[in-house]
């Protein structure tokens, strides 16, 4: 076939160097990847048959105070669980047809093309990813990936494994609260705090724009403080107890979430994270293909950090 022979070479090479680019580019893209990644870094794991999370709730009921020769208590303790979590997958592909091919056949040109087609995808993911992470998991036949109507907005619902309405389970269930009216600080006072312990907080409260202009329209203009960590990273913010309130077009109207991303991980394949794969044609079409693969999932270890108002007019 006339053309450039070294075509699927320069396609692989050049998808494969702007992999690390296009993933940097989805996970900062908008309020709630930036929580999920902002001074963590994603849990990298080599495989198992699922994704266990340890999870810590209970105390050490040995611990405590001696004197002399007095007997120190051995009892075993209970109070470490783990939660599991089913391995998911995620693809976009890349295509290049032929006749595109024939167009850009010089390197450059077929560099430039398929720049063009990573940044289209690129755009993809990140409105999609975004989509799935405010789900429950359910979305395309149970294939989607948890998402915070899971962890969050369903405090009943069993997750990794742990059933919430089991006897001795309450420790495994958000926190829930029904405005039914227009935003108060009360209101945002008693999630946050019924969900802090000590210094142990909300890193991040993620609304609609509705619910973002409520609370701005709530404070004086001189109170008006944002967070200069989440303004350089592009996001409108402003603080509530410190800290930053923002705004996703993807939230749920009429809800507040309260999150500590302390205890969100995105968990990440360490073979198969944004990893592409060779350019290849199939005999019956004219056409050249490669995907872009992800397996994962987003966990939680402690539920009883995160919290949301809803029925906010």
């Amino acid at each position: 076939m006339a053309g450039n022979t070294n075509f699927n070479e320069i396609l692989s090479t050049t998808l494969k160097n702007y992999i690390p680019k296009l993933a940097d580019n989805v996970f900062t893209a908008r309020p709630l990847f930036y929580a999920l990644t902002n001074g963590q870094t994603i849990r990298r794991i080599s495989g198992g048959a699922t994704i266990v999370v340890p999870i810590i709730y209970g105390t050490n009921s040995t611990a405590a105070s001696y004197e002399a020769a007095d007997t120190i208590a051995t009892t075993a303790q209970t109070g470490i669980s783990a939660a599991e979590y089913n391995w998911k997958q995620y693809a976009a592909t890349v295509t290049i047809t032929g006749i595109e091919e024939a167009k850009n056949n010089g390197e450059a040109q077929i560099i430039d093309l398929l720049e063009g087609k990573i940044m289209q995808t690129e755009e993809t993911i990140i409105e999609n990813m975004n989509t799935m992470f405010w789900g429950d998991g359910t979305g395309n036949s149970n294939k989607d990936w948890i998402g915070l109507d899971l962890i969050v907005t369903k405090p009943n619902t069993t997750l990794g494994g742990i059933d919430p309405t089991a006897a001795g389970n309450s420790w495994w269930a958000s926190t829930e609260s029904d405005e039914n009216g227009a935003l108060a600080l009360t209101s945002m006072a008693n999630v946050y705090n019924t969900i802090s312990v000590g210094n142990d907080q909300p890193s991040i409260l993620i609304g609609t724009q509705a619910v973002y202009e409520s609370y701005e329209a709530l404070l004086q203009p001189n109170l008006r403080y944002t967070d200069a960590r989440v303004a350089d990273a592009g996001f409108q913010n402003l603080l509530f107890k410190g800290a930053p309130v923002t705004y996703d077009s993807a939230c749920t109207t009429g809800e507040l979430m309260f999150l500590n991303s302390k205890y969100l991980r995105l968990v990440a394949h360490t073979e198969t994270w944004f990893q592409p794969t060779p350019f290849v044609r199939p005999t019956n079409q004219d056409a050249r293909y490669a995907q872009i693969l992800c397996y994962g999932e987003l966990t939680c270890s402690n539920r009883a950090r995160q919290g949301y108002l809803f029925g906010i007019t």
